[in-house]
């Protein structure tokens, strides 16, 4: 006689185990559901025979979400996204909000020029991993010219000329060339809040200020601020100013040091400061 034991989520494998892993014999049918709006395991399970599993059987039933999840996510992953944002936030490429839209920019590319390329989209995710962030610095949009943006807010691609916005931003002697990746190989997270899906940046947000703590969040800019609200601050440290455009870049970010408090409050977290200089 087989018993059904359902975690209620949406359906993602059927799998019988052998007549040798049930006491007494028979068959056990496990229908395991997955559900796309959070990562957290089924816990809830319902038995028919109210038999408790062992904890090898536990181990496959999680293994086999996993392995399902994995296979969703896999469908619709954009070129070039970091292994542990896939295993993290890997729902997201799922949903119908996304595919949707990244179907959208695949047909505006056909027509228009749109940057920055399909590899460099999601490039931030590839610097470091998602568990590892602890600087996140909100841009707005990417830059609009060949040749700059790639993947990382406010950074141009070498050998291009550091932008206006980019010289406000660094306040100190640059190496002559716009690139900021050193800043994301050591987990400073550089998001365009005005990404090709700018659902998908909400989620991304949302997932570090639930699943983080001691991060520092600095947004620049009133649209960046807005994409602030949901962060935990209680968890997290939050740093504000103007956008630093040269239209606005006198009216508070001049000055306002967040760099330095950046690195006084990584310091109080037990985390390793970021070397600003090192590009």
């Amino acid at each position: 006689m087989c018993s059904i034991i359902c975690c209620w989520r949406m359906l993602t494998s059927v799998r019988c185990l052998s007549s040798s892993s049930m006491p007494g014999g028979g068959c056990m049918l496990f229908l395991s559901f997955l559900c796309l709006n959070d990562n957290a395991s089924c816990k809830e399970q319902v038995s028919a025979e109210n038999m408790q599993l062992s904890e090898e059987q536990l181990h496959q039933i999680e293994q086999n979400r996993c392995a399902a999840l994995k296979r969703l996510a896999s469908r619709n992953v954009p070129v070039l996204v970091g292994e542990s944002w896939q295993r993290q936030i890997g729902t997201e490429f799922t949903k119908p909000y996304f595919t949707k839209l990244m179907s959208f920019v695949t047909m505006e590319r056909k027509c228009f020029n749109v940057y920055p390329s399909p590899e460099q989209v999601f490039y931030c995710t590839t610097l470091c991993a998602i568990e590892e962030v602890k600087v996140v610095i909100l841009g707005q949009d990417p830059y609009h010219h060949p040749g700059q943006a790639h993947g990382l807010a406010f950074s141009v691609l070498r050998p291009k000329p550091p932008p206006p916005r980019y010289q406000d931003i660094v306040g100190f002697r640059h190496p002559g060339h716009g690139d900021l990746t050193e800043w994301a190989k050591q987990g400073v997270l550089l998001l365009n809040s005005v990404l090709t899906v700018r659902i998908f940046t909400d989620a991304v947000v949302l997932w570090l200020s639930r699943n983080l703590n001691g991060l520092v969040f600095l947004l620049w800019g009133s649209y960046a601020q807005r994409k602030g609200r949901v962060i935990d601050r209680k968890r997290h440290h939050v740093l504000e100013t103007t956008h630093p455009t040269p239209y606005s870049a006198h009216l508070g970010f001049f000055g306002c040091r967040h760099f330095s408090k950046t690195n006084m409050l990584l310091k109080t977290s037990g985390k390793k400061q970021v070397d600003w200089k090192a590009l």
